[in-house]
């Protein structure tokens, strides 16, 4: 029995074979170690860079890094797909075409994908900062990827998706460490200006809260319709803000009621025709 004919390749032939098949597999594995350590060097070097900046928030390094090391993984797989003679133009096309698909059918989520690397690589405000976004206030008590959560001043969490954040105007009440306060109070127009103006210095004077520089403004703002309005502005720390207003409008009181300067009600006089 015959096992060899005129169609059975010689055994040179197979042997030429199995040695561009061997090159062949052996480049495919040269390229995917080196591949998957470049990857992974990648990762850790940006990793380790993004530690070293303020600017970029941890969770973003990780996210950049690991994505970094990802596209190097479909770049290595490409090229092993090319070491083996499979036509990766039409590959690429396809997986660009699948691309753009889930991001279409993804388009809310990258949007807020996006606007969570903004955030946290420009940070408008932090943790714990207590800011006014979206039409709602609140203290920050995390920033991730998808959502930024705030905690009510009646403890309610509220999660407000990234995209609605970084596209609405936000007010961070605490980015400064000092904020003003900006008072008015009414006396009656039989009042002495002077001596109420001296009534408020002295309760100003006296809380530790209030800081001299710079100093405080106390002014006549207005003649109203029943009273004259002396305007307050002081400075204070961020977090003494509502604390020493609520204590200044009782104190001032107070201090008017002891000196015997009024604050009016609103009043009309009213003339009737005689009959």
């Amino acid at each position: 029995m015959e096992y060899f004919n005129e169609n059975t390749p010689s055994m040179e032939t197979v042997m030429v074979y199995l040695t561009d098949m061997g090159l062949t597999i052996l480049g495919a594995l040269v390229v995917l170690i080196l591949g998957l350590w470049f990857a992974g060097f990648v990762e850790r070097r940006l990793t380790g860079l993004f530690a070293k900046t303020e600017k970029i928030d941890d969770t973003v390094g990780n996210f950049l890094a690991s994505l970094a090391k990802y596209a190097v993984v479909v770049v290595t797989g490409i090229a092993l797909l090319d070491q083996f003679g499979v036509e990766t133009t039409s590959l690429i096309a396809v997986l660009g075409a699948a691309g753009l698909a889930i991001g279409l059918a993804l388009q809310g989520t990258l949007s807020n994908l996006a606007a969570g690397v903004m955030l946290l690589i420009f940070r408008p405000f932090k943790v714990g900062q207590f800011v006014e976004v979206a039409g709602k206030s609140g203290v920050v008590k995390a920033v991730s990827l998808f959502t930024t959560q705030l905690d009510t001043g009646d403890n309610v969490r509220i999660s407000i998706p990234n995209n609605s954040v970084w596209g609405n105007s936000v007010a961070n009440f605490n980015f400064h460490d000092t904020r003003r306060i900006q008072l008015v109070f009414g006396i009656s127009y039989g009042d002495d200006i002077g001596a109420a103006m001296e009534v408020i210095k002295g309760v100003l004077a006296a809380d530790e809260r209030c800081h001299t520089d710079p100093e405080p403004v106390i002014a006549v703002t207005s003649l109203g319709e029943s009273s004259v309005d002396i305007m307050v502005r002081v400075w204070c720390a961020s977090g003494d803000f509502w604390p020493l207003s609520w204590q200044l409008l009782r104190a001032v009181k107070e201090a008017f009621d002891a000196k015997g300067i009024t604050i009016p009600f609103p009043c009309r006089t009213i003339y009737t025709a005689a009959d």
